[in-house]
């Protein structure tokens, strides 16, 4: 199914009476504090956050999983998905595969497709957290950390397949996340286990093109739980800083301790040149993969005002630098309405922090002001910036309210009709 762009101008002009209102209102509030409402929309409008393959169909747990019909069962309907997402809110360019999960038959096909789509592919993505069929040695106990040489050559050899797919599709990163660890005390020597891992890591670097990057992920818990060979940012920016400029890490918004200070760890990164991009979810107790905003919107801005700070308010440098991706998987949600709903709150955490007026923010912290930094950081988080992402949409000829005309098209009625309701997606 593909939304058409009469669709969308139908659906834009029933709501643009109210939405001019409301628009005008808020563009003459923000220029009356000095911002440049028109560089804003842009800036807002060429924010392009990436929807990963993996979480187009139904999540679930060990407990059970839940399908809801319609699902993507082919790379290609994937695809197909991903560009629907696009069409709407014109902030989904980009999509991030799974390997083996998405394994093109013919590259060359796959990437047309996209380019049809006016979608390109983000990171690349290995597995080497489950055994697949025909593998010859298993990841029970480790990956690229494992005793076993011949499991880590394997481990490797995998990682450098995933970059030539990568290659031939025009992306440009790879992303490793290790399940290695350890159950038990005594189970693993937990310095030998990081060395191996670094040597791994270093064989795999070597096979980067010239022009890529990888980005190495981080989680301190999961699946297993006594330790996890990369189980912080600290970790994972030590192993980026050995391998060499082409390494930096990732930040899963849900790879932490509950209250963990992230935009901490988002501003030292950016000190140091090694923060590579983020997946973002949320969640209320560990790695929960809610709707990035649906819990701690607050901590999302407070995120995305250390990334304008550091880079300066400029999307060029944010967008060039930094990886940004959807990592959620949820069991009770239309999955394209969970994607909605997320790159909505990305785009609008980035839309406050570009209101924060940074030149109170400095004085405040310079002369220990912790108050008027109080009211400097609420003054941005409390405005209402859904008028500027609406008219970001329009401007960029997407639908004003995409999820609004998702339902009243019946996407996923029509799905269904289309695939079934027994599809399952790929690596579910």
């Amino acid at each position: 199914m593909r939304v058409t762009q009469e669709q969308i101008q139908n659906h834009n002009e029933s709501v643009a009476g109210s939405h001019e209102r409301v628009f005008s209102a808020l563009a003459e509030q923000i220029g009356g504090q000095g911002k440049d409402v028109k560089k804003m929309i842009s800036q807002i409008a060429a924010f392009q956050v990436a929807v990963p393959s993996w979480a187009l169909g139904a999540g679930g747990t060990r407990f059970g999983r839940f399908s809801i019909g319609g699902e993507p069962g082919t790379l290609e309907e994937k695809i197909e998905d991903v560009g629907l997402l696009h069409a709407l809110n014109r902030s989904s360019g980009a999509i991030s595969l799974h390997i083996p999960w998405d394994i093109p038959e013919d590259t060359a096909a796959i990437r047309r497709l996209a380019d049809e789509h006016g979608l390109v592919f983000d990171a690349m993505n290995s597995n080497t957290f489950q055994d697949q069929t025909g593998q010859n040695c298993s990841y029970k106990f480790g990956s690229l950390s494992h005793t076993d040489a011949a499991v880590r050559k394997q481990a490797i050899e995998h990682n450098i397949e995933v970059i030539r797919y990568g290659e031939a599709l025009g992306s440009k990163a790879l992303t490793v996340w290790l399940a290695d660890g350890s159950d038990f005390p005594g189970q693993q020597n937990l310095r030998k286990a990081l060395g191996r891992t670094r040597e791994s890591l270093e064989q795999i670097y070597e096979e980067l093109p010239a022009d890529w990057r990888i980005l190495i992920e981080y989680k301190p818990y999961e699946p297993n739980f006594y330790s996890m060979v990369i189980p912080d940012w600290g970790t994972s920016f030590l192993l980026a800083s050995k391998l060499g400029e082409k390494a930096s890490t990732l930040v899963d918004l849900g790879h932490h301790l509950p209250n963990t200070n992230i935009e901490q760890i988002v501003a030292t990164l950016m000190m140091e040149n090694k923060l590579g991009g983020f997946h973002f979810n949320d969640s209320k107790y560990g790695d929960d993969d809610l709707t990035t905003g649906s819990v701690k919107p607050f901590q999302l801005f407070l995120i995305f005002n250390e990334l304008i700070e550091g880079f300066k308010n400029t999307i060029e440098t944010l967008t060039a630098d930094v990886a940004w991706m959807i990592d959620a998987s949820h069991n009770v949600k239309d999955p394209l309405e969970d994607l909605l709903q997320s790159v909505e709150a990305i785009k609008t955490a980035f839309a406050k922090a570009l209101l924060v007026d940074r030149t109170k923010l400095t004085e405040a912290q310079e002369t220990n002001d912790p108050a008027l930094a109080q009211e400097v950081l609420q003054d941005a988080f409390q405005t209402d910036v859904r008028p500027l992402l609406r008219e970001a949409r329009i401007q960029s000829k997407g639908a004003a309210n995409p999820i609004h005309l998702y339902r009243d098209l019946q996407v996923r009625e029509q799905l269904i009709k289309e695939r079934g309701t027994q599809t399952v997606a790929t690596g579910l």
